[in-house]
């Protein structure tokens, strides 16, 4: 099952842009979807195919709380059953003529989707997060030519910062990782408890250097957290983030910040992350081999203990997708 991306939630659109009425293509890994919203009942999310003759049903017209196929105008409501077929007025439809339907849940600003038999519990589903700060920001979504498991793992990374975020994250005179502990969660999920790093730009709000203090944990194969809390300040933030595979060697990412900042401004936030995201994207596209490799063909050093973690753990539980 951990090997199956129908059993996952997969974030795959921001609700913010599935207003009623409304119909957008969506892709869940190789598969095109036609997520849409009648009404008061919530989004609804059908293979992007009319059981008829193919068409894209993301093309079609919503109305009267159902989904009209571009092609011949047959109707779906919610639940995939075909309520209509205009050029036979008479014809009832059987439950042969439905469309495939989709699992919906909105949480975080996101639509996730996923296959009728997911599980609904972590790590399949997307956590609560109810500890992290009350303001939420969503960031992206961010197209990357690489797979999913990679994206997460830079996610991950630190020895980094002095690199490719040098100013922002990181600085060259700082560059050495320290002592740091990796711990499974009780799901066994590994994590980093303390992490200690110094940072010319701690935060988006963030006036001049300060240590930091991280702590990560690997919510999911394709999704992870990092709070931090900055020692000559009292702010605490969190970046999550969340990818979707596209391919094997392509995803869409998005990330939330949370900050105890009620104050903060949106869009500072935003030009925050997508500063720092442009700065690993191009290093991100340029890695060969795209899929992350689990078995061989990267050396390691101390540095990366945290992400050799992270490989073992997609091993163990078997999960291939966008790895080699």
């Amino acid at each position: 099952m951990h090997d199956d991306l129908h059993a996952w939630w997969l974030p795959l659109a921001a609700a913010a842009d599935l207003a009623p009425g409304r119909c957008l293509k969506a892709q869940h890994f190789e598969e095109a979807l036609a997520l849409w919203q009648g009404g008061a009942d919530g989004p609804s999310a059908f293979d992007d195919r009319c059981p008829h003759r193919g068409a894209s049903l993301s093309m079609g017209r919503v109305q009267d709380g159902v989904l009209e196929c571009p092609y011949h105008g047959w109707r779906f409501a919610a639940d995939g059953r075909c309520v209509k077929v205009p050029a036979v007025p008479e014809f009832q439809p059987p439950a042969a003529h439905a469309a495939r339907t989709w699992q919906v849940l909105q949480r975080h600003g996101l639509l996730w989707v996923a296959g009728q038999a997911a599980s609904d519990v972590e790590p399949f589903a997307p956590p609560p997060l109810d500890e992290l700060p009350r303001k939420r920001v969503l960031c992206g979504p961010f197209d990357v030519a690489t797979s999913a498991p990679r994206v997460v793992e830079n996610f991950l990374d630190t020895a980094h910062f002095g690199f490719v975020h040098e100013g922002w994250l990181g600085a060259r005179d700082h560059v050495d990782v320290p002592e740091y502990r990796v711990q499974a969660d009780a799901l066994g999920r590994p994590g980093v408890p303390l992490y200690r790093a110094w940072q010319p730009q701690a935060s988006s709000a963030a006036t001049g250097g300060a240590w930091v203090d991280y702590r990560y944990q690997v919510l999911s194969p394709l999704s992870a957290l990092l709070q931090k809390r900055a020692s000559a300040g009292d702010t605490d933030e969190a970046y999550v983030l969340w990818t979707s595979p596209t391919g094997r060697e392509s995803c869409r990412a998005w990330f939330t910040i949370a900050t105890s900042d009620e104050g903060a401004d949106d869009a500072t936030l935003r030009a925050f992350q997508q500063t720092i995201f442009a700065q690993d994207q191009p290093v991100l596209e340029s890695q060969r081999p795209r899929e992350l490799p689990l078995s061989g063909g990267e050396v390691h050093s101390a540095a990366d203990r945290f992400s050799a973690a992270y490989r073992r753990w997609l091993r163990d539980i078997g999960f291939g997708h966008g790895c080699c």
